[in-house]
């Protein structure tokens, strides 16, 4: 493992001469070059100065040390933590994907994609991935690496805005919590999955009532009737419909065993708590090791959910009625494009999938080494995220074909988003298919690892924030152990309510509210504003240009300043003007308690951002510009030393009428 210094205490550095250099020049790769980030003012401010044997320069530190570059590093000395980086740069980019790729791009995406116009869907998609989804998805990788810290910590770019942090906290803290439900659900219909006949399958399971019925083949409605002397004789079609499937009985009544509403808790269903539990201890196990543990089972965890998906599109085409079921999922409506809602689907989505907000990507990239290609890494990883969910769709929509061909209906009869597909749609299809519980069990193997990955590293982002937050003298040997397992312990505690028979109730309140849309908007939003027009774009596109060696193209500085900020703003507001109380199966409507403490978990993280803002310019001295230039100034790290030790030697010589042997001293802000 290759180790960087953290952030440690404060120390004075004193300049006892300073020479004459000529600034050194990056490539940005069109044979034209440029100031390093340091000789354009992005790490001028730095309290730090450089020793070089050539140069007559020479470097006192009253708490820090030389490195091998002539540089001063903060806080070097013994007894200071060291942070991890990832042994490959492969371990990174399949963390990435292992959190980044998850159920949305499974279950979401081929859903809105047929909902909103087939492939006219991919339009604007791939227009918001270039001005929203790649230039947030960049900044955070690109400010947890140049940081080397976790999502609070990295805010000491411009700590008033330290909120941020806190935010991303908050939010990737309640999701941690209630997505791993999903999970427990999927294992629990794994383990349900070994058995002869599919329990979900037949009506002859003590869960099932009279209304129960396996015969799907509503085709045979002739006339306003149907022949069934099974069921009952001269069945008309209206009384078919009041009819309910084994799939939706063994959903709602065993595996949920929903009450009547969030108000009627009732009994804890012990089966799915033993299962929350097992996948609770798979995630710490997953975590505690920190990267070392993560990075070698994400290749697992990560491609083969990729085995799975090619293994049932095989499975798929080879069925009757995949073909209308995949042109279904493809064919364009091109009327669809004038709907403000499909272009607000198609940004809703994006947010949602690739992960932006939560600050599990900061805390992946502040695991960089200083020098690694993040801008590369930023396009390669958005390919993979979107390329996932478009093909998936080919998946989900050639078993929907055959299911809807099985059936007798259309196809958009049979097309569910969220746990309907997976735990509805889905199952229901694979109970039609030969040999069925092998593909149920494939299909569930692979819902669970989509979610695995995408589970432990949000607990590893948490824990990283978490860990930041206590300097090096804390050090204990089992720190980041303790605090995974505290982490784990508390997100159960709290899953608790969601194993009972209103926990369905409290699952989707967690959902639609605590890490919804509007809360990754508004998040989204503050951290262009805060690199674009706090921190400036122009200084932090130079200190990119410090760690990879090139500039990037302006439009992701002219994105973070105007386009990106508009964009989460204008679906942002879009959402609150057409808020809508939750339902659930759009029949039960949520008490107003309900929506109290939904918004509840939505304004936790949302005010975090204007609640520490007020707090920190209050509590400051001076003026307001006094106190707004000393709260945004940013806090270096000891590694910001080391690296741009070459820069410092490139700054300008001392102003005139200094004496050039005069001993300055920089008291440092860390």
């Amino acid at each position: 493992m290759e180790k960087q210094t953290l952030p440690t205490s404060s120390c004075s550095l004193i300049l006892l001469e300073e020479t004459k250099k000529t600034p050194l020049l990056l490539s940005n790769g069109s044979g034209s070059s440029y100031p390093p980030a340091a000789a354009n003012g992005s790490l001028s401010q730095l309290p730090t100065v450089v020793a070089g044997a050539g140069s007559g320069v020479v470097v006192g530190s009253a708490c820090g040390g030389l490195d091998k570059k002539g540089g001063v590093v903060s806080g070097a000395g013994p007894g200071y933590q060291e942070r991890e980086t990832w042994t490959r740069q492969m371990d990174f980019i399949m963390s990435c994907v292992g959190f980044a790729v998850g159920l949305g791009n499974v279950w979401r995406f081929p859903y809105l994609c047929y909902k909103n116009g087939g492939g006219v869907f991919l339009i604007p998609y791939m227009l918001i991935v270039f001005i929203g989804g790649i230039p947030i998805f960049f900044l955070e990788i690109a400010l947890g690496q140049f940081m080397k810290a976790g999502s609070i910590n990295v805010w000491n770019i411009a700590p008033l805005f330290k909120g941020l942090g806190y935010a991303s906290m908050v939010i990737v803290f309640f999701c941690n919590t209630y997505y791993i439900m999903v999970l427990a659900w999927g294992f629990y219909y794994l383990i349900k999955s070994f058995s002869s006949t599919l329990p979900w399958s037949t009506c002859d399971n003590e869960w099932n009532t009279p209304s129960c019925i396996e015969i799907f083949h509503q085709q045979n409605c002739k006339n306003g009737s149907f022949a069934n002397t099974t069921v009952a004789a001269n069945m008309t079609c209206a009384e078919l419909a009041d009819l309910r499937s084994p799939i939706i009985e063994f959903w709602e009544r065993k595996v949920l065993n929903i009450s009547s509403g969030l108000d009627e808790p009732g009994h804890m269903n012990w089966e799915l708590m033993l299962c929350l539990m097992a996948v609770w201890v798979l995630v710490y196990f997953c975590v505690w090791k920190g990267v070392k543990s993560t990075g070698k089972i994400v290749y697992f965890t990560a491609t083969f959910p990729y085995v799975v998906l090619i293994i049932l599109l095989v499975r798929g085409v080879t069925l009757p009625g995949a073909y209308a079921g995949i042109m279904y999922y493809i064919k364009p409506d091109w009327s669809k494009l004038e709907e403000a809602q499909v272009w607000i689907d198609a940004g809703t989505q994006i947010f949602f999938s690739y992960a932006i907000g939560l600050g599990a990507l900061t805390a992946l990239g502040s695991y960089n080494r200083f020098n690694n290609d993040c801008y590369k890494d930023a396009f390669v990883l958005a390919l993979i995220n979107s390329g996932t969910s478009f093909f998936a769709g080919f998946v989900v929509f050639s078993i929907l074909g055959f299911m809807a061909a099985e059936q007798g209906v259309d196809i958009s009869q049979v097309a569910e988003s969220g746990p309907g597909l997976a735990f509805i749609a889905y199952p229901k299809a694979v109970s039609l298919m030969p040999v069925a519980p092998l593909w149920a069990a494939l299909f569930f193997f692979m819902l669970l690892l989509l979610g695995l990955d995408s589970q432990f590293v949000g607990v590893e982002g948490f824990v990283t924030g978490i860990l930041d937050l206590f300097p090096g003298k804390y050090y204990h040997r089992y720190k980041r152990e303790i605090a995974v397992a505290i982490c784990c312990l508390l997100c159960f505690i709290i899953d608790l309510s969601m194993v009972t028979q209103g926990g369905m109730y409290v699952f989707q309140l967690f959902d639609y509210y605590s890490a919804s849309g509007m809360t990754l908007l508004w998040q989204a939003f503050w951290e262009c504003i805060v690199v674009a027009w706090v921190y400036g774009a122009d200084r932090f596109m130079d200190d990119v240009a410090r760690m990879i060696g090139y500039r990037p193209f302006p439009w992701m500085k002219w994105c973070w300043s105007f386009i990106t900020p508009c964009v989460c703003m204008g679906i942002f507001l879009f959402h609150l003007v057409n808020y809508k109380p939750l339902t659930y199966n759009n029949v039960y409507v949520y008490p107003w308690w309900g929506e109290v403490i939904g918004w509840c978990l939505a304004l936790s993280s949302m005010l975090c951002i204007p609640v520490s803002l007020l707090y920190k310019l209050f509590r400051a001295k001076g003026t307001f510009k006094e106190r707004w230039t000393h709260l945004t100034s940013p806090v270096w790290g000891a590694h910001h030393l080391e690296y741009m030790a070459p820069d410092i030697k490139s700054m300008s010589p001392l102003s005139p009428g200094t004496d050039d042997n005069k001993v300055i001293i920089f008291e440092s802000v860390m």
